[in-house]
């Protein structure tokens, strides 16, 4: 039996529509060439891999070294938007903006900065900050902001 005819009709349709089988019946059999059968090769090769999760090596987790402050926290995960006023965001060094937040209660401003509030998503969507790094990163802004 043909190489052709294992594969069934679908084969035949792709042949067709490559230009490479002629109107002959289907059971008569297909002649390519070196080129022809290399360029059909690399057409329907895979264009990837699957790789499951499970067989890829994990990298190293480099050690903590301990909670970053809150001027760290602030330069790299909320400077974004306390520094422009993004989304409503009260404003790095600018007292008036934070002067009715500051009202509420520090308690109140630490529970927003962690659940979000407004336009601001949960924890400013530093997903990798504890609760004590979300604190430093409210303390430091509410103290440079008097």
């Amino acid at each position: 039996m043909s190489q052709l005819k294992k594969t069934g009709l679908a084969a035949v349709a792709l042949l067709l529509a490559l230009g490479i089988a002629g109107c002959g019946s289907e059971s008569e059999e297909v002649k390519l060439t070196a080129a022809q059968e290399k360029a059909m090769s690399e057409r329907l090769a895979p264009a990837g891999e699957v790789v499951l999760e499970k067989d890829v090596p994990s990298a190293p987790v480099a050690a903590a070294s301990g909670p970053r402050s809150g001027d760290e926290i602030y330069n790299s995960k909320c400077t974004a938007c306390h520094s422009t006023g993004a989304a409503g965001a009260p404003k790095l060094g600018v007292a008036a903006d934070w002067e009715s937040r500051v009202a509420q209660g520090l308690e109140t401003l630490y529970a927003n900065a962690l659940n979000g509030v407004r336009g601001m998503p949960a924890k400013g969507l530093c997903m990798d900050c504890s609760a004590d790094e979300i604190h430093a990163a409210v303390d430091y802004m509410v103290d440079n902001s008097k």
